[in-house]
């Protein structure tokens, strides 16, 4: 039987909203959670942490930031510390998203010194890994998995499963409607877990969470939560909606309670 492990929902707001949209769709989000359910991790640009920070005060919604740099302080501009992110509130941070990737030419490696730098600054991250469409085409979807995983083993050793989270994404279904079937998450999640589970021993690898983002809908969140080895998600553009969002929260609150979970022989 899979373990119960608590449900952690992620808003990734990416590049949108200015501070008076952010504030309002925060606390829509705030007056919904409680400590009882999902656990709710909100992710907005840089710009807008201080204000967001103030309204989840006393909130059990947290904070985290998009991206951070390996180093603690220095000379790069544009950049941003996870010491200087826990000093604006934040307790998360997303390490590796593929728009960093793509964007950034972020490599396994460059992913995973910020992995160890988030670590080092009391941050905890969700680490992100997926393929694009050529790399499934290709029958490389196992291969480019265990190869983006495999580079963080190195900051994963000694650390607790509740220190950080995992969330596959294939690139292919980021912003495109186009989501996973629940068979290809559960296949990818598994497969990580088992990987984990080698590297990392059954105590730690069996209560970290693995969360699917990938255009997650209301629609499609409770097929998606069905799945043994999925326990959340990494919203993006349905985090923008605050009816949608709390939709997604509400479908996840069966992970990790007493719905039984789909098994697959």
């Amino acid at each position: 039987m899979s373990p119960r492990r608590r449900p952690l929902v992620a808003a990734n707001w990416k590049m949108h909203l200015m501070r008076g949209e952010a504030e309002l769709l925060a606390r829509a989000v705030a007056s919904a959670v409680t400590a009882d359910g999902p656990e709710v991790v909100l992710f907005p640009s840089f710009p807008l942490l201080p204000a967001i920070a103030s309204v989840l005060t006393g909130s059990p919604v947290e904070l985290g930031g998009q991206d951070l740099h390996a180093e603690a302080a220095g000379a790069h501009t544009g950049d941003v510390s996870g010491e200087q992110l826990v000093d604006a509130g934040c307790a998360w941070v997303l390490v590796g998203h593929s728009e960093r990737r793509r964007d950034h030419a972020e490599t396994d490696s460059v992913v995973a010194d910020k992995a160890v730098a988030a670590f080092r600054a009391g941050l905890r991250p969700i680490l992100c890994f997926g393929e694009t469409a050529a790399e499934r085409a290709q029958g490389g979807t196992e291969a480019v998995l265990l190869r983006q995983v495999e580079a963080l083993l190195v900051a994963l050793a000694d650390r607790r499963a509740e220190e950080f989270a995992l969330a596959y994404e294939p690139v292919w279904a980021i912003g495109t409607g186009d989501t996973a079937r629940p068979d290809q998450v559960q296949e990818a999640h598994a497969l990580v877990r088992r990987r984990l589970q080698q590297a990392l021993g059954e105590a730690v690898a069996a209560p970290v969470r693995v969360l699917y983002g990938g255009s997650v809908k209301p629609e499609n969140a409770a097929e998606l939560a069905a799945e043994p080895d999925v326990d959340g998600f990494l919203v993006g553009g349905a985090s923008l909606d605050a009816e949608k969002f709390l939709a997604i929260m509400a479908r996840s609150a069966s992970l990790g309670g007493s719905a039984p979970r789909r098994r697959h022989p």
